[in-house]
């Protein structure tokens, strides 16, 4: 049970903020998520979904590699939400099932393909270790190049606030999504 009342209704928003209720609404058609717990201070949550969107559609990541990059984010912060979304849209964008299998059961990335160990143990390290490996982000840049790193970089950081803001106000699983043990 979610911690306070997620907004679910656009009524529940006040009137100058209701343009950001209808950016949640075209990009997701339903007020959900992290969504419905930001959209509780919406001048929080409009950079936030225009941000989300920039990876959705503007970034030099690209399918499968962002998701996987996602996964990993949501498996390093055990956040259930994000796990789902992002694992549906990974599969629906290529992401291997060896891969998700790994990145869910915190298993070990030599069994991965090179590019795809590479994102995995970058991910990891900066969520675990607050810092990456010099050989780590030096095959990612000799991989992708500078650009990539960055909007890697910024992407899992992104998706980490995300897992945050569902994780503290204990917002539920969607009940069609993919399930994350923790």
């Amino acid at each position: 049970m979610p911690r306070i009342e997620p907004i679910s209704d656009k009524s529940q928003v006040a009137a100058e903020h209701q343009g950001v209720v209808d950016a949640v609404l075209e990009t997701f058609g339903a007020l959900r998520g992290p969504h419905s717990i930001l959209l509780h201070s919406p001048v929080l949550d409009k950079p936030a979904l225009e941000l989300g969107n920039y990876f959705r559609h503007h970034s030099v990541l690209k399918s499968p590699e962002k998701e996987l990059a996602f996964i990993t984010a949501a498996r390093e912060k055990d956040c259930l939400y994000v796990w789902a979304a992002q694992v549906g849209a990974g599969r629906r964008g290529g992401l291997s099932e060896a891969a998700i299998e790994v990145v869910r059961n915190r298993g070990e990335v030599s069994s991965l393909q090179p590019h795809e160990a590479e994102i995995v143990t970058y991910v990891r390290q900066l969520f675990r270790n607050n810092r990456v490996e010099q050989t780590v982000y030096d095959a990612l840049v000799k991989r992708h190049g500078v650009q990539w790193v960055i909007e890697m970089t910024a992407g899992v950081g992104y998706y980490g606030m995300l897992a945050g803001v569902v994780n503290a106000f204990d917002v539920g699983t969607p009940a069609d999504g993919d399930v994350l043990p923790v």
